[in-house]
């Protein structure tokens, strides 16, 4: 007579290593979102600062959708949408756009902060002095500009971080998916969230303290 087979399991060593695989998935999905949506940001609010004209009129509201509306509805409206005008893509390149496009709406406005953090009469003292617009920009507003918000920027970065969680709902095998996963199949909820939790913490913490130092080290 055959032994009748369990449906769960308990937690063993391969999950955990899927768990990790999970994690790299998240950080993959961070990094890429985060560099984007930074250097998109940055421009974004370079233009904000500079133009009142109708790309300054238009930008706005749309940064302002991606910055209001949440996170999820976004997700889930795109990735069911985007087939109907002939995108293709795959739960993790539309959680790539979305997720690019709401750094880009937060950065905006740290970016934006800091370039009207330098006074005036600096950028005035600058141009005498023979510096040209760009050079003024890349010379003198963005070290003290850069300076003034960064903490501002780790914060939006440590927060779509934890945000790409919420790519799991179009499928995509991140962290907090592979844990719901594992969840379902071992009936230990405490111990995988746990596990999960410390995965973000590994990938989190890193990042606080490197900012930290560079910190204190660029304030001198």
């Amino acid at each position: 007579m055959q032994e009748p087979v369990s449906f769960f399991t308990g937690f063993n060593p391969n999950d955990l290593w899927f768990l990790g695989e999970a994690a790299l998935k998240t950080l993959w999905i961070s990094i890429l979102s985060i560099t984007i949506g930074s250097v998109m940001g940055c421009v974004f609010g370079w233009v904000l600062h500079e133009s009142k004209s109708v790309a300054g009129i238009i930008l706005a509201p749309i940064l302002d959708v991606f910055r209001s509306v949440p996170l999820l509805i976004q997700l889930v409206l795109f990735y069911n949408f985007a087939p109907m005008v002939g995108l293709d893509l795959n739960p993790f390149l539309s959680g790539v756009v979305i997720l690019t496009f709401y750094t880009a709406s937060l950065v905006t406005n740290v970016a934006r902060g800091g370039i009207e953090s330098v006074e005036t009469s600096m950028r005035r003292a600058s141009r005498s002095l023979g510096l040209t617009y760009w050079q003024d920009l890349f010379h003198v507003v963005l070290p003290i500009g850069g300076r003034t918000v960064f903490p501002a920027w780790i914060g939006v970065v440590l927060g779509v971080m934890k945000d790409s969680a919420l790519v799991s709902v179009l499928g995509y095998v991140e962290l907090l998916k592979a844990s719901q996963i594992l969840i379902t199949r071992t009936q230990e909820p405490l111990l995988i969230l746990s596990i999960a939790g410390a995965f973000y913490f590994a990938l989190s913490y890193p990042i606080s303290l490197y900012a930290s130092k560079f910190e204190k080290r660029w304030a001198k």
